[in-house]
């Protein structure tokens, strides 16, 4: 975003300063990600490796299909993906995410590269406390302080509305629900519920984060929540 100037006595026209949120992760594309203590989210990971792949699988690299889809391809992004389905048979999602990256701006996209994303999850976090939920920030740091004592296999992978823990898979995840209340979510599988450990739905829609434990002080976070993460790490093995 361009920086409002003045060139003398001649007027200049001046665009809108950028928001606080592109600021930030304007900051961020630049910051050292050397210093994070997160690890890059296994999606993101997954999608290098598809990428490294493309030329050899499709004819093209990323850059070349970008390059073809701004010349060639429709005018929107719904016209592309069908348009790549149709004319080159990608597959649904391989069409999608290209169109995708053809119609978003660079900062949209910031964090689909590992280097990228490692720059941005600290805004992510920042961005999750921003606000009325700043309070929960205290909580937030105590369960990754907690995590990362599992063992050195933990991996932190910030998203922008949840934060979850990977050991294989993601076995527990913070989720600031309201502005006083964190979600800790454990993947504990059969475990029973009770009044404390409630159920999320995820047993029954076979999702991974299966119990959920509201959090709304640092005093919540007791002995019984340190066994239940815990036994989710361990379940994890």
């Amino acid at each position: 975003m361009a920086k409002p100037k003045s060139t003398g006595t001649k007027s200049v026209a001046l665009k809108r300063p950028p928001s606080k949120r592109v600021a930030s992760i304007r900051r961020a594309t630049t910051a050292p990600a050397s210093r994070s203590l997160y690890s890059v989210h296994p999606g993101v990971a997954m999608l290098a490796r598809w990428v490294s792949e493309l030329a050899a699988k499709t004819g093209r690299s990323l850059d070349d299909w970008l390059s073809h889809i701004k010349q060639a391809g429709p005018k929107t992004e719904k016209e592309c993906r069908v348009w790549l389905k149709d004319q080159y048979q990608l597959g649904t999602n391989a069409a999608g995410w290209l169109a995708e990256k053809a119609f978003v701006t660079s900062l949209e996209s910031a964090d689909d590269t590992p280097e990228g994303y490692l720059r941005l999850a600290p805004v992510y976090v920042e961005q999750m406390y921003a606000g009325p939920k700043a309070a929960l920030k205290p909580i937030h740091d105590e369960l990754v302080q907690l995590a990362r004592l599992l063992g050195d296999d933990v991996r932190i992978c910030p998203c922008k509305t949840i934060v979850p823990f990977y050991r294989r898979h993601a076995f527990a995840q913070i989720k600031p629900a309201a502005t006083k209340r964190i979600d800790l979510g454990l993947a504990l599988g059969e475990e029973p519920f009770t009044a404390r450990l409630r159920d999320t739905g995820g047993l029954a829609k076979k999702d991974r984060i299966t119990h959920a434990v509201v959090i709304t002080s640092l005093s919540d976070i007791d002995l019984q929540v340190k066994r239940w993460l815990k036994q989710a790490y361990e379940r994890d093995a």
